[in-house]
């Protein structure tokens, strides 16, 4: 006797629509599979302000580029992702923004800050690593806050392939964005006690 699988329900941007507008929820639609995340925590927001903050400013003095913390990318009614830091050139910004102020294609630089758990894990280092690589990503960040580190992909042929990891005590740099440095302990950086 054989078994029918059932259908996998493919989520679409249009879903989205009728989802309840709740600003303290994050959906975005990999390959078609709805991810639904709470608010990060504060801790997690500050280190999206700090690494943004420390790209925008290389940004300002080389006028090369321009960062954004979490924006939106619609790569296509499938494929569609809210990250925590992108960075796109001068050259390509106005090619792949849409009229609503959406992403349509890669920025050349995406950053994620990993939440804690399994499932936001495994998201951003597989679902998303595959995303981001086949959608022509140059580069991908991937940071854990908890290890204070930075693990850097970069694009190797048609994939994004890990180059390096640094740690606290490290200063990133990147062929991406010429003449920036930056020592990574400056994304942990915090004001105050809150954890």
């Amino acid at each position: 006797m054989s078994k029918t699988l059932p259908e996998r329900v493919c989520w679409t941007t249009a879903d989205l629509e009728l989802l309840s507008n709740d600003e303290w929820k994050r959906y975005e639609i990999i390959d078609g599979e709805l991810f639904v995340t709470r608010a990060p925590h504060l801790r997690h927001q500050s280190v999206i302000r700090n690494i943004c903050g420390e790209l925008q400013s290389w940004s300002d003095e080389t006028q090369l580029g321009e960062a954004f913390p979490v924006p939106g990318i619609i790569f296509s009614e499938a494929d569609s992702v809210i990250p925590d830091v992108v960075w796109v050139s001068v050259d390509r910004l106005t090619q792949i923004i849409d009229e609503a102020g959406h992403f349509t294609a890669a920025p050349e630089l995406i950053v994620e800050v990993l939440s804690p758990g399994t499932t936001n894990e495994r998201r951003d280092r597989e679902a998303k690593l595959k995303l981001y690589s086949t959608q022509g990503v140059e580069e991908y960040w991937i940071v854990s806050r908890e290890l204070q580190q930075v693990e850097v992909y970069r694009r190797e042929n048609a994939a994004l392939k890990r180059v390096a990891t640094y740690k606290a005590q490290d200063e990133i740099t990147s062929p991406l964005l010429p003449g920036f440095r930056a020592p990574v302990q400056k994304f942990f950086r915090q004001i105050g006690r809150a954890r």
